[in-house]
């Protein structure tokens, strides 16, 4: 029995999340049903990091196994079976032991916010026409660095034994004077966490909030303190992030 994972890229405005649920398109049912109509056997897919309905992915993988032979030649006729809004981008045959999801050291992420109309980025971006101030922006990025308990972005009955998380990756940058992104990158996120963290900075960035109320609502560690408003559309799995040598060719 072999063992691969498939990496994949998506748009997630059509699909009620990465991993299958009951009665909702996923894009593991379409990936589970692609390789299942070219291959004609029953696959189980395990997905490395969940996503959110509407949420988008550069990156994410599943793993699986197989006696099939594969090799990335193979995402050519997966990639004609899919959707248009989801591709195959390369298959690795990994050891039998690697898993998905257990085996990621980081994942990183990008939140998209616009400020000017732009029919581009309509479901690529969160439309925010407000003033924004950069600077308090960024400081608000920097100072998430310093802490760890993250429980106060957590959406409420996630099933964890921690809220602990290290971010090494925090800060915002302008593409454009309309166009701003956050870019996160940490060992783990909870549920809901990157979009809580953007809508309450954006409070800061806006004034309705100070540096030491946004301090004070990570220590309360209590998530209806802050803001998880923020639509999933403008959030993009970018990166999911392996030991060396685990994805070789």
């Amino acid at each position: 029995m072999n063992r691969y994972f498939i990496e994949v890229s998506y748009m997630g405005t059509r699909y009620s999340g990465f991993q299958v649920q009951e009665n909702a398109n996923t894009i593991q049912t379409e990936l589970t049903k692609a390789l299942t109509t070219i291959y004609k056997q029953p696959f189980e897919l395990t997905g490395s990091s969940r996503t959110d309905a509407g949420v988008h992915a550069l990156q994410n993988f599943f793993h699986f196994d197989t006696e099939l032979t594969l090799t990335p030649k193979n995402c050519y006729a997966i990639n004609a079976v899919l959707p248009p809004d989801i591709a195959c981008n390369n298959i690795y045959k990994v050891s039998n032991d690697a898993h998905s999801r257990f085996l990621a050291t980081a994942r990183k992420y990008a939140y998209h916010i616009y400020q000017q109309k732009n029919p581009l980025l309509t479901d690529r971006a969160y439309f925010f026409p407000f003033p924004l101030n950069f600077d308090l922006l960024q400081q608000a990025a920097a100072l998430l660095q310093e802490h760890q308990n993250f429980a106060s972005f957590s959406k409420r009955h996630t099933q964890v034994n921690n809220f602990n998380c290290t971010l090494t990756t925090s800060y915002w940058e302008q593409i454009t004077p309309q166009h701003w992104v956050y870019h996160v990158q940490g060992n783990r996120f909870l549920r809901g966490m990157v979009r809580g963290l953007v809508g309450t900075m954006l409070r800061v960035g806006r004034g309705n909030y100070s540096l030491a109320q946004l301090a004070q609502i990570i220590a309360a560690q209590d998530c209806t303190k802050a803001d998880f408003s923020t639509p999933p559309h403008g959030l993009f799995l970018e990166k999911v992030i392996y030991p060396q040598g685990t994805l070789q060719l």
